[in-house]
């Protein structure tokens, strides 16, 4: 069926559906490059969301599912397929006892402050983890020796058809480093419930305010990026392989590896998702050859 028939469909199945056709996504992640999606299509409720999965995986029609677009890059090329964007009717936080209850479209930083505001301790390691809670759960996504899967008790998932709706403990999610099954079965997470504790607010805010600290004067957040741009090689650390291998501060048009932490890919200006990925080559194929050692992604390369 033609995106004009699934348009159509859309608009007959829900009221007031947003829909916007050739979206450039460079508005829509964080590294402000990459080319246009043929159509984005934002459902605000889980209603809304198992109804578009449904219509989409009945008209067998290419389609992917984004959060807060920060660890996501759209080749030049664009996406000729729909971009299923989780929208605000997603972006809730709410306490219950020990834990809190977020819509996955809730940002990090959010999810903080509530927990902050209401006394819970465990959050403190992801606070300033770039993104929404529900991409943070499908990236088991970590910082400062913790990560999503010490904190997550069930996620609330909705499976790539739209047709079920399940509850999920990490175990159950098979949460590892950077990944979940949630890559294979393409299934969509919408509710997360963390298992905080209770603790004294005074030295939760001082211990976020400390890792803040340390992330703004170790990271390069001045500028667009998708934070650290490759997985952690076993029995190294990716940056350190980068910088090593002499390629802080390379630049590629307008994408540079940073010259703050070599980990990090950033847009210095008007870079493309091409200079960006021409960056990428260059990188893992230098340090393949000082090293041995073969970087992999932790940036998910749509197009």
């Amino acid at each position: 069926m033609s995106f004009d028939g699934i348009k159509k469909i859309l608009k007959n199945e829900i009221d007031n559906i947003i829909i916007e056709e050739n979206v450039p996504m460079s508005k829509y992640t964080s590294f402000r490059a990459g080319g246009s999606a043929r159509m984005m299509v934002m459902p605000q409720s889980i209603d809304d969301l198992k109804t578009v999965l449904s219509v989409l995986g009945s008209e067998s029609c290419r389609h992917m599912v984004l959060g807060n677009g920060s660890n996501v890059l759209v080749r030049d090329s664009g996406y000729d397929g729909i971009i299923v964007k989780i929208g605000s009717g997603f972006d809730y936080v709410r306490q219950e006892e020990d834990c809190l209850v977020c819509g996955s479209g809730s940002l990090m930083s959010v999810v903080a402050k509530a927990a902050v505001s209401a006394s819970l301790a465990g959050f403190e390691f992801a606070s300033g983890i770039p993104g929404s809670i529900g991409g943070a759960v499908f990236m088991n996504a970590g910082a400062y020796g913790g990560e999503i899967k010490d904190i997550l008790k069930k996620a609330h998932i909705i499976s790539k058809d739209g047709r079920n709706e399940y509850q999920m403990t990490s175990d159950e999610l098979q949460m590892g480093y950077r990944h979940t099954v949630l890559h294979e079965t393409g299934d969509v997470v919408v509710e997360v419930e963390l298992a905080l504790k209770k603790g004294e607010q005074q030295k939760i805010k001082s211990q976020i305010a400390e890792l803040m600290d340390r992330r703004n004067s170790k990271q390069p957040v001045n500028f667009p990026s998708a934070g650290s741009f490759f997985k952690r090689p076993e029995g190294y650390f990716a940056g350190k392989l980068i910088q090593d291998a002499g390629l802080k501060g390379l630049t590629v048009g307008g994408a540079q590896v940073s010259e703050l932490h070599s980990g990090f890919i950033i847009n210095r200006g008007g870079a493309t998702a091409s200079d960006i990925l021409q960056l990428m080559e260059i990188i893992q194929a230098r340090v393949f050859d000082e090293f041995g050692v073969k970087l992999e992604t932790e940036v998910r390369i749509i197009g």
